[in-house]
């Protein structure tokens, strides 16, 4: 018998390494996403029209006689920190999503018809059974944003075959036109829906019914999960849909899959937020120059990135505009639009 054994390969060793260092500078920058998040979230919590010290905030965070600091953190501040979370981390991660989905670097949710279906649906609710309650629309706005993608769903499927990232793209589009051509038709001709409706358009973690909190944290639970778990089914359409399936996985679910949990997630914060715009764009981008195309990286540092923009942009907001503020819809575009530029100009754009 010859013995086979022997010293390992020259080149093991340094790619070993390599791919150790590797995945612990992607674990690095995921513990400080964490970090900066929590300081978003103090941010958030310490900044607002009123002034309060860290100790006021403290006391009110354990207090339970009702005084006006307590009132301003534990219902106001404490319950607009987390909508901001929730909502950034679920833009964050439908973008990444979205443009992986479609291999479109300028995609984001609202390809797929979810802002204009659910802008539709409470224009409607507002028009025809005068429904001004904002809880009531922000479930109109989530049936709506669902029946958008089903529609989008069905008209994009190539018979045999299922959706295409093409196909997709140009049924979202046709149906967010369509959609918005009689949102801004019944806004035109009914004065007192285009006044309830402004409110919502804007995009805002202001003054939205704290009752949604719970369900949205269980459906965007439900849509991280699903986002999570297409990683790896992305990861393989990436090289194309013959050797996704070549490697066993069923393109069909596997677009399915991507498109509930971006229809979840996207649909629930345009729900209870209104459209906020250019945080599932640019924040994939970001990830991206980070961790590369690996979406098993990719989708948490989008998740985690996707909700520090959207705290910093709110908290920006109350800056802005003393002694009122702006939205965070309107900050967002402000920040959103020149930095995207500046990525395209830069060359920053990295192809999917």
């Amino acid at each position: 018998m010859h013995d086979t054994s022997g010293p390992p390969p020259v080149n093991a060793a340094p790619a070993g390494a390599a791919v150790s260092a590797r995945r612990a500078r992607r674990l690095t920058g995921l513990a400080v996403l964490v970090l900066l998040l929590c300081l978003a979230v103090l941010a958030s919590v310490l900044v607002g029209a009123r002034a309060l010290s860290p100790d006021t905030v403290r006391q009110a965070l354990t207090a339970t006689a009702g005084a006006e600091a307590d009132i301003i953190v534990k219902e106001i501040r404490l319950p607009r920190t987390a909508l901001g979370i929730m909502a950034g981390v679920s833009l964050g991660l439908a973008g990444a999503l979205m443009q992986g989905h479609t291999r479109n670097p300028l995609g984001d949710p609202s390809i797929l018809g979810v802002t204009f279906g659910a802008a539709l649906a409470v224009v409607l609710g507002i028009a025809l059974f005068d429904i001004t309650a904002l809880h009531t629309q922000a479930w109109l706005a989530f049936a709506g944003a669902g029946a958008a993608v089903v529609v989008v769903y069905l008209i994009g499927s190539v018979p045999g075959r299922g959706p295409t990232p093409v196909t997709l793209a140009l049924a979202g589009t046709a149906v967010s036109w369509l959609a918005y051509s009689v949102v801004s038709g019944l806004v035109l001709l009914d004065r007192s829906t285009m006044d309830d409706f402004r409110f919502w358009r804007v995009g805002s973690l202001v003054g939205r019914d704290a009752d949604i909190l719970l369900p949205m944290l269980a459906v965007v639970a439900a849509g991280t999960l699903l986002g999570l778990a297409n990683a790896g089914a992305l990861n393989a359409l990436a090289l194309g849909e013959d050797t996704a399936r070549a490697l066993g996985h069923r393109v069909g679910r596997a677009r399915a899959v991507g498109l509930l949990a971006i229809t979840l997630l996207t649909g629930i914060t345009v729900a209870a937020c209104g459209p906020i715009a250019f945080v599932g764009l640019i924040v994939p981008h970001l990830a991206r120059g980070i961790v590369g195309a690996d979406h098993r990286w990719l989708l948490p540092y989008s998740a985690l990135m996707g909700a520090v923009l959207l705290l910093a942009a709110d908290v920006l907001g109350r800056f802005l505009a003393p002694p009122g503020e702006l939205q965070v819809g309107i900050v967002l575009a402000l920040v959103g639009a020149p930095f995207f530029i500046y990525i395209v100009r830069s060359r920053r754009l990295l192809a999917l």
